[in-house]
């Protein structure tokens, strides 16, 4: 399977804003973004021109690096979005974030989504008391996602769940911290994704295929 093994932080600088890959780095002065606000390589302090396509382009690979995705799961969710009642950009965004892994992440339980991503890979999440190891699985309301009782004492989950205080929880999930259990109160909706994508512009270029 395809992985990409550089700097993460290049990623969030030729994306020009943070786009929350690196954890706790991402909330402190060591920031990449915050330290040098230009895209990286040879030419990164230049001005950039894009074409229409090329912001479609840009818009679209900020979105898929931001949640972790490769191109074909990605182009499938924008399909799948496309096909549902109501604006396509909108069912996108809720279908991201309702994945499992982004859930584990909003609730505190992981850094990062990647982070989020190999803890439900390796079994340590129970959905509605079963052990549920798809990050792409897709949750709704009422939803129960629970740490394994055996995994309460990992240091990257213990240590995510106390700097829980530095991220905002969205308003459609509730936690409780002593019991290392999540709930989701209600589907995501576009007012619940605060940073600043423009949703509307991925559709417009997968309708170009």
């Amino acid at each position: 399977m395809a992985r990409y093994r550089g700097s993460v932080c290049r990623m969030c600088r030729r994306e020009g804003q943070k786009l929350f890959l690196k954890g706790d780095r991402c909330y402190s002065e060591k920031c990449s973004v915050d330290r040098r606000a230009y895209p990286p390589g040879q030419h990164g302090q230049g001005r950039q021109r894009f074409s229409d396509y090329g912001v479609q382009l840009r818009e679209k690979q900020k979105v898929k690096r931001m949640y972790g995705l490769l191109e074909k799961p990605f182009a499938k969710t924008v399909a799948k979005a496309t096909r549902m009642k109501g604006r396509a950009g909108d069912n996108l965004l809720t279908l991201l974030e309702r994945r499992l892994d982004n859930v584990v992440y909003r609730l505190g339980f992981a850094t990062s989504r990647a982070e989020a991503r190999q803890l439900v890979k390796h079994g340590h999440f129970l959905v509605d008391g079963r052990k549920t190891t798809i990050p792409s699985f897709l949750v709704k309301p009422g939803t129960r996602v629970v740490v394994r009782e055996k995994s309460r004492e990992i240091a990257r989950i213990m240590g995510a769940v106390e700097s829980l205080e530095e991220r905002a929880l969205p308003q459609w999930l509730e936690i409780d911290k002593a019991a290392f259990e999540g709930t989701v109160k209600a589907n995501p909706v576009r007012e619940d994704i605060t940073l600043p994508m423009e949703e509307q512009l991925i559709v417009e270029l997968y309708s170009r295929y």
